[in-house]
């Protein structure tokens, strides 16, 4: 509703959303229950309502049932209703996808005629073979948008950009991508999406991990769309720092959706734990982040000066925790299973 405000604000006609974007992405297993299709259906029904007032559309992600079948769907809100809505044909199922085991795929679509513009809308995995693009170009598409749920990888951006490019120059069809933003459990989403012209010149690029709305503006040229003075961000480029920050997106999302006041962790004096400590800080902040060291005999004095001094750069809560009774406790009960059995790391550890 805020995005549409802004649109509103902004005078554009059509905001588009990310891949299943009303229920989040990936759903798993959760998109199974009736209670979640149902939710998702009624809450699509209502925004699609609210368009009554003939101010922007809406192309918007969803679950959708037909016909007893579990679709991955856009749908298109405009004028009061649920104008169209088209299903995902080419379903992911390899990597960290599974959607073959709980959606069913699509038919070929065609194009979905909005306000006198036909647009043509694969989802995510139906621009990464030709098939689906190749049918919407046949059936009279104008311009394609992509609600995607793409997640990041090192070097992604290039993979998305090439994918993109082979199918603007096999359709001569414009395209604006459109993904997905933020962490969603063990997966990091980075958004950057970008449009292209049907000539593949960029036509905007919007920057990584950073959720924001913005309009462009598009306009017909020579049977063609042109985008008018589209934003472009200047992408990072460096791997390390990509990673940096897509760990602490995936972690301040982690801990903000799942309604977690903290995060509390081992702090050792080296380099894997002051990364992580560091990394937790730039998520919630130091107030939210509370560090442990937990010396034992073969603690060194400088893991417990380079943990104390870690604490005290990063401002966090510091706590000191021998453990060397805990340990022993644990060594005498373990002393029939490590019987005949040298001293070495495993004890250490």
């Amino acid at each position: 509703r805020a995005a549409r405000a802004q649109a509103v604000r902004d005078g554009a006609d059509l905001v588009a959303f990310s891949e299943l974007f009303i229920c989040g992405y990936p759903p798993e297993d959760l998109v199974l229950k009736p209670a979640l299709q149902a939710a998702c259906r009624a809450k699509i029904e209502e925004l699609a309502r609210e368009t009554a007032d003939g101010g922007p559309a809406m192309l918007i992600g969803t679950p959708w049932v037909e016909d007893g079948k579990l679709y991955n769907a856009y749908c298109l809100l405009d004028g009061g209703a649920i104008a169209a809505v088209r299903r995902k044909v080419d379903l992911p199922n390899y990597g960290v996808f599974d959607e073959k085991r709980v959606f069913e795929p699509g038919p070929m679509p065609g194009p979905v005629n909005f306000r006198g513009v036909r647009l043509g809308v694969p989802i995510c995995e139906d621009i990464w073979g030709a098939d689906v693009v190749e049918t919407l170009a046949e059936t009279g598409t104008e311009l394609m948008i992509v609600p995607n749920g793409s997640p990041y990888h090192r070097d992604k951006d290039d993979v998305r950009l090439n994918i993109a490019v082979a199918r603007v120059t096999e359709s001569d069809l414009p395209m604006v991508y459109v993904n997905q933003v933020g962490g969603q459990d063990e997966l990091i989403f980075d958004g950057a999406s970008f449009g292209l012209h049907a000539d593949r010149s960029l036509a905007f690029q919007l920057p990584a991990f950073t959720e924001q709305v913005t309009t462009v503006r598009w306009q017909r040229s020579s049977n063609t769309w042109r985008c008018a003075g589209g934003p472009v961000a200047k992408l990072m480029g460096d791997g390390d720092r990509e990673d940096y920050i897509a760990c602490v997106l995936g972690l301040r999302d982690y801990v903000a959706k799942n309604g977690f006041k903290g995060v509390v962790l081992g702090l050792s004096g080296g380099i894997d734990s002051a990364l992580v400590a560091a990394m937790a800080v730039d998520a919630l902040g130091a107030e939210r982040v509370r560090c442990v060291m937990l010396p034992y005999r073969f603690t060194s004095r400088e893991s417990l000066d380079d943990a104390a001094s870690v604490a005290k750069a990063l401002r966090v809560s510091y706590d000191v925790v021998p453990i060397e009774k805990a340990v022993q406790g644990l060594e005498q009960t373990l002393a029939p299973l490590f019987k005949d059995l040298p001293r070495d790391v495993t004890e250490e550890n």
